[in-house]
């Protein structure tokens, strides 16, 4: 959520940072602008009730010790009624504290000077592609063929026990998936990262602190008995670990990984975009958190760029990085860099992981803060990536290291499936 303070100093740049995506939010700005005016008014008014009220409390023992009964009682009288007209100043102070959060909550964060203009993925960035196209056999086929000729993942049965979309991994297929978590967190592990073993499910507060909701909460699995909501990625439960914390400059920066199960509901989804693992109800993925001082943020998000960058390569995968437009970025981004491998099989590019800056706007709703060394308060910035989520990973390695004899498996694999080759 933006900082109406931030609105009320830098409403011009931050109108300029949000026309990036492609939509004029300059109404909405002075609307938040005009109602906070309302709000520092009739906060006046209860200030100057408040005084009033303590003026006279303290008077009336005065009062009665110098036997000014009758001006005593008034005092008293005066004093109750200024009560009763408090409350209702309050009240209408929470009204309109309210009226100005439900706009804050539907305007997205700012994106940053650097992220371009545009409404789709096709204004999207190219900010890094490896040069030429993985070659493969002829005859190649796509990972759910792969998958049902070498008995790896049984997407029938999936639908039998639990719906399209929670696929059931066999055999190799279950090694190889828990090979991948396992190669993620020890990577993660060795570049700093802590981690961290978080519940899967979250309850409003946690989904509202990081921007799902009431964002997307129509993509959540919601739990109604508990009013609980299964995560849609490690990132919600892990970042709202500083929830309501105050936070050292000598802190940072903290970082964190985690690996979850996901599910998302991905209402709407139809298509080859779905087939096999290219879009799934629920799945696997090792996520990097970061919590940093504002000075630091973009240059975390470029080293947590170059990190599952370093992943990809060391996978043996083609890749590339998109810098994502404005209209093409989350809710909550500031700035993302998406990252995508190239499916010889498919002919086409899957997303394998979103790395983002959300700087203030998490923090924000989280109340996550620190003291720097001047003894002031500030807001913290939130930084989160995927490294990596499995299916497209998953899918990827299938298609693009099929050979004659079989699927290879990469070398920095191997230590962790026991076998470097599918067959």
């Amino acid at each position: 959520m933006l900082d109406i303070r931030n609105i009320r100093e830098q409403k011009d740049l931050i109108a300029a940072r949000l026309a990036r995506r492609s939509k004029d939010f300059s109404a909405d700005l002075d609307q938040v602008i005009a109602l906070d005016d309302q709000r520092k008014a009739i906060q006046l008014q209860l200030d100057t009730n408040l005084a009033r009220q303590n003026e006279l409390a303290k008077s009336i023992g005065a009062l009665m010790k110098d036997g000014k009964k009758e001006e005593a009682e008034a005092a008293k009288q005066e004093v109750a009624q200024l009560k009763l007209t408090s409350k209702d100043i309050e009240e209408n102070k929470s009204s309109k504290e309210l009226e100005i959060k439900q706009i804050l909550l539907t305007i997205p964060n700012a994106p940053a000077e650097r992220v371009p203009t545009g409404k789709t993925p096709e204004e999207n960035e190219i900010a890094f592609a490896m040069p030429g196209l993985p070659i493969v056999p002829e005859g190649s086929i796509p990972h759910w063929d792969l998958a049902k000729k070498y008995d790896l993942i049984d997407f029938e049965t999936g639908v039998k026990i639990a719906g399209a979309g929670f696929p059931l991994y066999k055999g190799k297929g279950a090694r190889l998936q828990r090979a991948l978590i396992n190669f993620f967190l020890d990577e993660a592990e060795k570049a700093g990262f802590q981690e961290v073993q978080p519940p899967i499910v979250v309850n409003e507060d946690s989904g509202y602190g990081t921007g799902q909701l009431p964002d997307k909460e129509g993509q959540m699995y919601y739990i109604g008995l508990d009013n609980l909501y299964l995560v849609p990625t490690a990132e919600v439960p892990v970042t709202n670990i500083y929830r309501d914390t105050i936070l050292k400059e000598a802190d940072f920066p903290i970082q964190l990984t985690a690996y979850t199960p996901c599910f998302r509901r991905e209402a709407g989804s139809y298509g080859k975009d779905v087939r096999g693992l290219n879009r799934l109800h629920q799945f696997d993925k090792v996520e990097i958190v970061v919590v940093d001082h504002p000075e630091n943020s973009y240059q975390r998000l470029e080293e947590m760029r170059n990190y599952v960058s370093g992943l990809l390569e060391k996978l043996g995968l083609h890749y590339r990085t998109l810098l994502l437009c404005g209209g093409d970025m989350g809710f909550a981004s500031a700035m993302t860099y998406d990252m995508e491998v190239y499916s010889a099989a498919q002919e086409r590019w899957l997303e394998v992981s979103s790395v983002s800056n959300f700087e203030s706007f998490q923090a924000n709703r989280l109340q996550c803060r620190f003291k720097g060394e001047d003894g002031k308060t500030r807001l913290v910035h939130t930084l989160n990536g995927s490294a990596l989520a499995l299916p497209r990973i998953v899918a990827s390695l299938l298609e693009n290291n099929q050979t004659p004899e079989g699927i290879r498996i990469p070398a920095c694999l191997v230590p962790y499936t026991g076998f470097d080759l599918i067959s």
